[in-house]
């Protein structure tokens, strides 16, 4: 059994930025990535946001009914910046329960964070959730993830960069310091994978939207970790699927010294 990360292989399948309502959404590739993913039969099932187009509670009922045929028992939704429009944190509260939540699977710590504001497209996390993240990393040889809706790095092919969270340094380094592997995001509808210090971010594309940049289209990931390597896959609902990137699940994780971090401006 490895030193660090989970005993078994474990599956996440990775989906963001529904956009229900949406002159955009189209249902056949949401019912299509609904079966895929119910085929592939993941531990769990993130949704890292934007699932309605403008928060209303109609849009909220739609998705959510879309959602029930997913047969994970397993589940994960945070909310993005177009749920939190028109007060629609509201209903994704009643629908889902907590804006912030972890999950704990055998030698894997989920912690999915709220990042959104309401009526605003940029993101912020604020140092009131951090605390809260560091405590649900409780298990330090857990392979760490962390989800949110807005992406945490600027993304090639978007543009002038607007919408990554505003305290995004902060929230780097705190990711640093606790030895997290992984960050899952939506949001740009662009999907990338960056390597970061000792992790790797990886932003998801839209799963069942047109509007999309250049040669895009609709995806999803497929995250896969065992004992000793994480492989992180894209599909294309109806279409193939395209390995990223993998890496190694095992691997030194110092101890947090901020006193060995000479540009550190606040301890």
């Amino acid at each position: 059994m490895a030193e660090y990360g989970p005993e078994k292989k474990i599956t996440i399948a990775h989906i963001s930025d529904i956009h229900v309502g949406s002159n955009h959404f189209v249902s056949n590739l949401l019912n299509r990535a609904i079966i895929e993913i119910n085929e592939l039969e993941p531990d769990i099932v993130l949704v890292s946001g934007d699932l309605t187009n403008e928060g209303f509670r109609q849009e909220y009922s739609a998705v959510s009914a879309y959602l029930e045929n997913l047969k994970c028992e397993r589940v994960l939704v945070i909310p993005g910046n177009h749920d939190s429009r028109n007060v629609g944190y509201v209903h994704f509260e009643d629908l889902f329960g907590s804006r912030n939540s972890a999950v704990h699977l055998p030698g894997v710590t989920i912690v999915a964070l709220d990042s959104s504001q309401p009526d605003l497209n940029e993101g912020r996390l604020g140092r009131q959730n951090y605390r809260w993240m560091v405590e649900k990393f409780s298990e330090p040889h857990d392979f760490k993830i962390v989800a949110l809706h807005h992406h945490l790095l600027p993304l090639p092919g978007t543009g002038r960069e607007r919408n990554i969270i505003e305290d995004a340094g902060d929230f780097l380094e705190l990711m640093v310091n606790q030895g997290v592997d992984l960050a899952l995001s939506g949001h740009k509808h662009v999907p990338h994978t960056w390597r970061f210090e000792d992790f790797y971010v990886s932003n998801a594309g839209t799963v069942s939207s047109l509007r999309v940049r250049g040669y895009a289209r609709p995806c999803y990931g497929i995250i896969e970790i065992d004992p000793d390597l994480c492989s992180i896959k894209r599909k294309y609902p109806f279409g193939e699927s395209v390995d990223v990137v993998s890496f190694a699940t095992v691997r030194e994780k110092k101890p947090h010294n901020p006193e060995g971090h000479p540009d550190r401006l606040v301890k």
